[in-house]
């Protein structure tokens, strides 16, 4: 995959995420909510969630309001899930909620789904022990 892609990809997976977290927290979830929450200008969430529209992975309706289509629900679900398992793995080993939280975020878009899903059955095995 090439730099470009892999950022683009990265950069879906992030807003689908933070889309799904801000629906869970305020319920509805608007373009200005997610510029703040990410710290981007609001040009750039705009034409980002052109582009999430475009791949179906959002509708927007005429209030402004942003929903998750289920291809776009499904694609956050994962997101979030390797996000909160790997932050909580890096935080059981000793480092900082802070920069585990923003290591997850590195890490969850570069493994690969074999990996994942060893990590996933050995901490599995783990809590059960």
């Amino acid at each position: 995959m090439t730099n470009s892609k892999h950022r683009s990809t990265e950069s879906i997976e992030d807003y689908l995420e933070t889309i799904l977290k801000l629906t869970n927290k305020l319920g509805q979830v608007r373009s200005i909510d997610i510029a703040n929450e990410l710290h981007y200008s609001k040009p750039s969430v705009s034409i980002a969630m052109k582009n999430l529209r475009s791949k179906n992975y959002i509708t927007v309706n005429d209030n402004g309001y942003i929903h998750l289509t289920e291809s776009g629900k499904e694609l956050a679900d994962k997101t979030l899930e390797r996000h909160t398992l790997l932050s909580g793995w890096l935080i059981s080993i000793g480092v900082s909620e802070e920069v585990a939280y923003e290591d997850a975020c590195k890490i969850e878009h570069d493994l690969s789904e074999e990996t994942y899903e060893a990590i996933k059955k050995y901490f599995s095995s783990v809590s059960h022990n």
